[in-house]
Protein backbone atom coordinates (compact mmCIF):
# COMPACT_ATOMS: atom_id res chain seq x y z
CA UNK A 1 0.00 0.00 0.00
CA UNK A 2 1.44 3.59 -1.47
CA UNK A 3 1.17 6.15 1.65
CA UNK A 4 1.15 9.47 0.64
CA UNK A 5 1.67 12.85 2.66
CA UNK A 6 -0.20 15.55 2.45
CA UNK A 7 0.72 18.73 3.76
CA UNK A 8 -1.87 21.20 5.04
CA UNK A 9 -2.74 24.93 6.32
CA UNK A 10 -6.30 24.13 6.05
CA UNK A 11 -6.38 26.89 3.25
CA UNK A 12 -8.93 26.56 0.45
CA UNK A 13 -5.54 26.11 -1.81
CA UNK A 14 -4.43 22.82 0.45
CA UNK A 15 -8.41 21.27 0.47
CA UNK A 16 -8.34 21.91 -3.35
CA UNK A 17 -4.95 19.44 -3.12
CA UNK A 18 -6.43 17.69 -0.97
CA UNK A 19 -9.21 15.72 -3.24
CA UNK A 20 -6.20 15.03 -5.48
CA UNK A 21 -4.78 13.38 -2.73
CA UNK A 22 -7.16 11.51 -2.13
CA UNK A 23 -7.90 10.42 -5.71
CA UNK A 24 -3.88 9.64 -5.83
CA UNK A 25 -4.71 7.60 -2.72
CA UNK A 26 -7.85 5.70 -4.54
CA UNK A 27 -5.52 4.99 -7.74
CA UNK A 28 -2.19 3.80 -5.65
CA UNK A 29 -4.54 2.32 -3.10
CA UNK A 30 -2.94 3.83 -0.75
CA UNK A 31 -3.53 5.35 2.27
CA UNK A 32 -2.93 9.47 3.56
CA UNK A 33 -0.95 11.24 6.48
CA UNK A 34 -1.78 14.67 7.09
CA UNK A 35 0.52 16.34 8.48
CA UNK A 36 0.08 20.03 10.07
CA UNK A 37 3.13 21.99 10.58
CA UNK A 38 3.51 25.18 12.69
CA UNK A 39 6.09 27.47 13.90
CA UNK A 40 6.13 28.65 17.64
CA UNK A 41 7.53 32.25 17.48
CA UNK A 42 10.83 33.11 19.19
CA UNK A 43 10.27 34.26 22.67
CA UNK A 44 12.81 35.93 25.05
CA UNK A 45 12.44 34.57 28.31
CA UNK A 46 14.52 37.26 29.58
CA UNK A 47 11.71 39.36 29.01
CA UNK A 48 8.86 37.00 30.41
CA UNK A 49 10.55 34.64 32.82
CA UNK A 50 7.57 34.09 34.25
CA UNK A 51 5.06 33.61 31.61
CA UNK A 52 7.21 32.01 28.96
CA UNK A 53 6.10 28.35 29.58
CA UNK A 54 2.56 29.88 29.67
CA UNK A 55 2.96 31.51 26.21
CA UNK A 56 4.26 28.72 24.56
CA UNK A 57 1.32 26.24 25.73
CA UNK A 58 -1.50 28.40 24.97
CA UNK A 59 0.33 28.58 21.47
CA UNK A 60 0.11 24.64 20.76
CA UNK A 61 -2.95 24.43 22.95
CA UNK A 62 -4.55 27.07 20.11
CA UNK A 63 -2.62 24.66 17.48
CA UNK A 64 -4.24 21.25 18.57
CA UNK A 65 -7.55 22.91 18.46
CA UNK A 66 -7.57 24.41 14.92
CA UNK A 67 -6.92 21.12 14.11
CA UNK A 68 -8.82 18.98 16.01
CA UNK A 69 -11.62 21.31 14.05
CA UNK A 70 -10.83 21.00 10.87
CA UNK A 71 -9.85 16.76 10.53
CA UNK A 72 -13.62 16.85 10.42
CA UNK A 73 -13.85 18.93 7.56
CA UNK A 74 -10.96 17.22 5.29
CA UNK A 75 -13.06 13.82 6.36
CA UNK A 76 -16.16 15.20 4.87
CA UNK A 77 -14.43 16.50 1.59
CA UNK A 78 -13.61 12.70 1.86
CA UNK A 79 -17.52 11.44 2.18
CA UNK A 80 -18.75 13.69 -0.39
CA UNK A 81 -16.47 12.11 -3.07
CA UNK A 82 -17.40 8.91 -1.49
CA UNK A 83 -13.83 8.07 -0.78
CA UNK A 84 -13.91 7.84 3.32
CA UNK A 85 -12.77 4.11 3.02
CA UNK A 86 -9.39 5.71 2.28
CA UNK A 87 -7.13 5.22 5.12
CA UNK A 88 -6.18 8.75 6.54
CA UNK A 89 -3.55 9.28 9.69
CA UNK A 90 -2.81 12.85 11.17
CA UNK A 91 0.38 14.47 12.28
CA UNK A 92 0.51 17.78 14.04
CA UNK A 93 3.78 18.67 14.61
CA UNK A 94 6.17 22.06 15.48
CA UNK A 95 9.00 23.40 14.15
CA UNK A 96 10.13 24.12 10.87
CA UNK A 97 7.68 22.49 7.60
CA UNK A 98 10.45 20.99 5.66
CA UNK A 99 12.26 19.53 8.71
CA UNK A 100 8.67 18.04 9.44
CA UNK A 101 7.95 16.95 5.61
CA UNK A 102 11.49 15.18 5.35
CA UNK A 103 11.08 13.75 8.75
CA UNK A 104 7.31 12.39 8.42
CA UNK A 105 8.58 11.47 4.76
CA UNK A 106 11.69 8.79 6.51
CA UNK A 107 9.22 7.97 9.30
CA UNK A 108 6.72 6.90 8.13
CA UNK A 109 7.95 5.77 5.15
CA UNK A 110 6.12 7.86 1.97
CA UNK A 111 5.95 7.41 -1.27
CA UNK A 112 4.22 10.15 -2.79
CA UNK A 113 4.03 13.84 -1.34
CA UNK A 114 1.14 16.17 -2.40
CA UNK A 115 0.92 20.09 -1.63
CA UNK A 116 -1.04 23.04 -3.17
CA UNK A 117 0.13 25.84 -4.76
CA UNK A 118 -1.28 29.47 -5.01
CA UNK A 119 -1.29 28.72 -9.17
CA UNK A 120 -0.93 31.65 -11.30
CA UNK A 121 0.82 34.54 -9.51
CA UNK A 122 2.37 31.69 -6.89
CA UNK A 123 4.30 29.62 -8.70
CA UNK A 124 7.05 31.13 -8.86
CA UNK A 125 7.52 31.94 -5.47
CA UNK A 126 6.52 28.32 -4.58
CA UNK A 127 9.06 27.19 -6.28
CA UNK A 128 11.47 30.01 -5.79
CA UNK A 129 12.37 30.37 -1.86
CA UNK A 130 9.02 29.15 -0.83
CA UNK A 131 8.72 26.10 1.86
CA UNK A 132 7.23 24.01 -0.54
CA UNK A 133 10.24 25.15 -3.05
CA UNK A 134 12.55 23.74 -0.33
CA UNK A 135 10.55 20.83 -0.16
CA UNK A 136 10.75 20.03 -4.04
CA UNK A 137 14.61 20.45 -4.23
CA UNK A 138 15.01 18.34 -0.90
CA UNK A 139 13.12 15.05 -1.17
CA UNK A 140 14.04 12.01 -3.31
CA UNK A 141 10.46 10.65 -3.70
CA UNK A 142 7.59 12.10 -6.85
CA UNK A 143 5.78 15.51 -5.51
CA UNK A 144 2.56 16.71 -6.58
CA UNK A 145 1.84 20.24 -6.54
CA UNK A 146 -2.02 21.30 -7.26
CA UNK A 147 -2.39 24.76 -7.82
CA UNK A 148 -5.63 26.32 -6.78
CA UNK A 149 -7.28 26.62 -10.04
CA UNK A 150 -7.03 23.07 -11.30
CA UNK A 151 -9.85 21.21 -10.45
CA UNK A 152 -9.14 17.74 -9.83
CA UNK A 153 -9.55 15.69 -13.35
CA UNK A 154 -9.97 11.99 -14.10
CA UNK A 155 -6.23 11.45 -15.58
CA UNK A 156 -6.40 10.48 -18.94
CA UNK A 157 -3.43 11.42 -20.31
CA UNK A 158 -0.11 12.67 -18.84
CA UNK A 159 2.65 14.54 -20.65
CA UNK A 160 6.40 13.62 -20.49
CA UNK A 161 8.85 15.65 -21.90
CA UNK A 162 12.01 13.61 -22.73
CA UNK A 163 15.79 14.20 -24.21
CA UNK A 164 15.70 10.18 -24.80
CA UNK A 165 18.27 9.97 -21.94
CA UNK A 166 18.70 6.72 -20.12
CA UNK A 167 17.78 8.71 -16.83
CA UNK A 168 14.35 9.78 -18.55
CA UNK A 169 13.55 6.20 -19.07
CA UNK A 170 13.74 5.34 -15.44
CA UNK A 171 11.11 8.22 -14.98
CA UNK A 172 9.11 7.68 -17.59
CA UNK A 173 8.63 3.73 -16.13
CA UNK A 174 7.41 5.34 -12.73
CA UNK A 175 5.25 7.53 -14.74
CA UNK A 176 3.67 4.34 -16.52
CA UNK A 177 3.02 2.72 -13.19
CA UNK A 178 0.48 5.56 -12.24
CA UNK A 179 -1.11 5.63 -15.78
CA UNK A 180 -1.56 2.34 -15.22
CA UNK A 181 -3.96 2.53 -12.60
CA UNK A 182 -6.02 5.16 -14.24
CA UNK A 183 -6.49 3.75 -17.83
CA UNK A 184 -4.02 6.70 -18.76
CA UNK A 185 -2.02 7.18 -22.17
CA UNK A 186 1.57 8.85 -22.05
CA UNK A 187 2.41 11.09 -24.81
CA UNK A 188 5.73 12.21 -24.28
CA UNK A 189 7.83 14.56 -26.67
CA UNK A 190 10.71 15.30 -27.82
CA UNK A 191 11.67 19.42 -29.32
CA UNK A 192 14.33 18.67 -31.49
CA UNK A 193 16.20 21.63 -32.36
CA UNK A 194 19.38 22.55 -34.61
CA UNK A 195 21.65 21.68 -31.69
CA UNK A 196 19.60 18.53 -30.78
CA UNK A 197 21.65 15.47 -30.76
CA UNK A 198 19.40 12.54 -30.45
CA UNK A 199 19.30 10.27 -33.22
CA UNK A 200 16.89 8.76 -35.14
CA UNK A 201 18.62 4.73 -34.04
CA UNK A 202 18.13 6.16 -30.47
CA UNK A 203 14.34 7.25 -30.83
CA UNK A 204 13.52 4.19 -32.43
CA UNK A 205 15.13 1.54 -29.93
CA UNK A 206 12.96 3.54 -26.90
CA UNK A 207 9.73 3.10 -29.47
CA UNK A 208 10.49 -0.74 -29.44
CA UNK A 209 11.18 -1.08 -25.78
CA UNK A 210 8.09 0.58 -25.26
CA UNK A 211 5.86 -0.97 -27.51
CA UNK A 212 3.94 -2.79 -25.25
CA UNK A 213 2.63 0.35 -23.20
CA UNK A 214 -0.09 3.06 -23.67
CA UNK A 215 2.68 5.26 -24.84
CA UNK A 216 3.33 7.90 -27.92
CA UNK A 217 6.26 9.08 -28.37
CA UNK A 218 6.00 12.58 -30.75
CA UNK A 219 9.36 14.37 -32.09
CA UNK A 220 8.59 17.95 -33.77
CA UNK A 221 11.34 19.86 -35.33
CA UNK A 222 11.83 23.12 -33.87
CA UNK A 223 14.04 26.19 -31.86
CA UNK A 224 10.96 27.62 -30.27
CA UNK A 225 10.44 25.06 -27.26
CA UNK A 226 8.41 26.96 -25.28
CA UNK A 227 5.88 27.17 -27.22
CA UNK A 228 6.12 23.91 -28.95
CA UNK A 229 5.52 22.33 -25.37
CA UNK A 230 2.49 24.34 -24.40
CA UNK A 231 0.60 24.07 -28.31
CA UNK A 232 1.64 19.95 -27.41
CA UNK A 233 0.06 19.80 -23.83
CA UNK A 234 -3.24 21.92 -24.97
CA UNK A 235 -3.23 19.73 -28.24
CA UNK A 236 -3.41 16.64 -26.55
CA UNK A 237 -5.43 17.70 -23.83
CA UNK A 238 -3.31 16.92 -21.43
CA UNK A 239 -4.54 16.59 -17.06
CA UNK A 240 -0.57 16.14 -15.28
CA UNK A 241 2.65 17.85 -16.36
CA UNK A 242 5.79 15.33 -15.55
CA UNK A 243 9.21 17.75 -14.94
CA UNK A 244 12.02 15.66 -14.01
CA UNK A 245 13.89 17.63 -11.19
CA UNK A 246 17.47 17.88 -9.99
CA UNK A 247 19.49 18.39 -7.11
CA UNK A 248 19.91 21.88 -5.85
CA UNK A 249 19.30 24.51 -8.17
CA UNK A 250 17.10 23.20 -10.34
CA UNK A 251 14.10 25.38 -9.83
CA UNK A 252 16.31 28.39 -9.81
CA UNK A 253 17.50 27.45 -13.64
CA UNK A 254 14.16 26.56 -14.14
CA UNK A 255 12.20 30.14 -13.75
CA UNK A 256 15.13 32.18 -15.78
CA UNK A 257 13.35 31.08 -18.80
CA UNK A 258 9.81 31.55 -20.04
CA UNK A 259 8.46 27.67 -20.20
CA UNK A 260 7.09 27.50 -16.50
CA UNK A 261 6.36 31.24 -16.19
CA UNK A 262 4.35 30.94 -18.97
CA UNK A 263 2.48 27.68 -17.79
CA UNK A 264 1.86 29.45 -14.80
CA UNK A 265 0.76 32.90 -15.64
CA UNK A 266 -1.62 31.14 -18.83
CA UNK A 267 -2.29 27.29 -18.10
CA UNK A 268 -3.02 25.55 -14.76
CA UNK A 269 -1.38 21.99 -14.62
CA UNK A 270 -0.93 19.73 -11.73
CA UNK A 271 2.70 19.24 -11.81
CA UNK A 272 4.43 15.87 -11.15
CA UNK A 273 7.64 16.59 -10.31
CA UNK A 274 10.05 13.32 -10.14
CA UNK A 275 13.27 13.57 -8.84
CA UNK A 276 16.48 12.18 -10.72
CA UNK A 277 20.01 12.04 -10.54
CA UNK A 278 21.71 15.27 -12.49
Amino acid sequence: MKRILFPTDFSEVANNAFVHALELAKTMNGELIVLHSFDLPVVDNQFFPENYMIIYESLELSQFDMFKDEIPKLRAIAEGRNLQHIKMSHRLMDGDLVYNIKKAIVDDKIDFVVMGTSGSTGWESFFLGSNAGNVLNGIDIPMLCVPLEAPFKKIKTIGFTTRFREKDKKALKRVLKIASKTNAHVKCLYVKTDESDVNATLIKSWEEEFAQHPITFSVVISNEVTETILDFMLQKDIQILTMLTYKRGFFESLFHNSLTKKIATEYTYPVLAIPIES
